[in-house]
């Protein structure tokens, strides 16, 4: 990620956030906002003592006047949001996601759903891309606990260009939106152009004729990149499917896409219960579509350490999906009794990448240790 030069508002070495000490990336979600900010007076952001980390600092500095600093005090920014949106404003508040659903999750139902209010929640940092900072701030369970909300609309973006894409669609809805972020600036891009996703859809990330494998937020990239691999080794022909929009969910088309394929396979770093998954089943269920759905993601709660080892280790990256698509596609050949008895990514493969980590590991801190030996000597 490249960072640039930004105005002294910008850069604070004394913050908190380490983002605010180095800095912030020349385009981030603090950008669109700003931008939808200019030409919508309506448009308000809260912040949880965190501008730089959920990147919304460019906003503070292009509508200082329209930003509102809630300090550690996420349900309570979310209640004043609801009565900024009472008064005729559409905020947007941003926070972790783990706070923003999770521990919100009351002041969404009863002050946002109940009175239908225009509140925009992003929830950056989702899933367990937190790492570190383990259970409390990891959000595992918050599209099982929203999707059930009335009146709530729940997408997720995959990278900037679909963020811009989404908000330019939901901007003017009547009711509340969570809006599920992995962080507020670029990652690994998915889409050229925020015309690529638009609300309510599936957007096709890659075109196959065998397994569908959907997913959503930041496991589209490893899913389009799995898919690829698959590809190239001639064995398995794979559709990603980016499910972007998750309520209301897309119901038919999700069946249409799911009865050109052997079998659907659906990853997310969401606990496997009440997510994405659950929605896939409902939805072919209901439509009459028999395709079998095998779900991949968490089953309890996660470890602790680096976000990318943690996807490694869940086999959420492309090498981990990759893999699961395949046992996948070897199950079909079980009788349906007994295919889905067993986890596609189990005990066994945690152990194996533990190991290999490990092993890593300590090569690392041995080549590191060399080297400051020999800079001693």
């Amino acid at each position: 990620m490249k960072l640039v030069r930004q105005p002294t508002v910008l850069q604070d070495e004394a913050s908190f956030d380490h983002e605010g000490r180095a800095g912030v990336p020349a385009r981030t979600l603090g950008t669109i906002l700003s931008n939808r900010a200019d030409t919508d007076s309506r448009l308000v952001v809260a912040t949880a003592d965190l501008a730089w980390s959920t990147f919304v600092a460019e906003f503070l500095e292009r509508h200082p006047r329209r930003f509102f600093q809630a300090g550690i005090s996420e349900r309570n920014m979310l209640g004043f949001a609801a009565g900024l949106a009472a008064s005729g404003y559409i905020p947007y508040v941003t926070t972790f996601s783990a706070f923003a659903s999770l521990q919100s999750l009351d002041v969404i139902r009863n002050d946002h759903a109940y009175t239908n209010l225009p509140v925009r929640t992003i929830g950056t940092h989702c899933g367990i891309s937190m790492g570190y900072f383990a259970s409390s701030h990891h959000a595992i369970e918050d599209i099982g606990a929203l999707r059930s909300i009335p009146n709530l609309t729940v997408v997720a973006a995959a990278d900037l260009n679909a963020m811009e894409g989404l908000l330019r669609d939901v901007h003017d809805l009547p009711g509340p939106v969570y809006i599920r972020f992995g962080r507020g600036a670029d990652g690994p891009p998915v889409y050229q152009t925020p015309n690529e996703v638009r609300f309510g859809e599936v957007t096709q990330v890659h075109e196959g004729r065998d397994i569908l494998l959907l997913t959503t937020g930041i496991g589209v990239h490893a899913a389009r990149d799995a898919a690829r691999a698959l590809g190239e080794e001639g064995g398995l022909s794979v559709t990603v499917g980016d499910l972007h929009t998750i309520r209301p969910f897309p119901i038919e088309r999700i069946a249409a896409l799911a009865a050109r394929h052997h079998a659907v396979v659906v990853a997310e770093d969401h606990v496997i219960d009440g997510g994405i998954g659950t929605s896939v089943q409902q939805a072919l269920l209901e439509c009459g579509v028999d395709t079998p759905v095998f779900k991949h993601g968490l089953r309890d709660f996660a470890i602790v350490g680096p976000p990318s080892h943690m996807y490694r280790y869940y086999g959420l990256d492309a090498l981990g999906m990759a893999i699961v698509v395949r046992r996948a596609a070897e199950r079909l050949e079980q009788p349906a009794s007994t295919r889905y008895r067993e986890a596609l990514w189990g005990s066994a493969d945690m152990a194996r990448i533990l190991a290999e980590q490990g092993r890593a590991d300590l090569e690392r801190q041995t080549s590191s240790s060399g080297r400051f030996a020999d800079a001693v000597r």
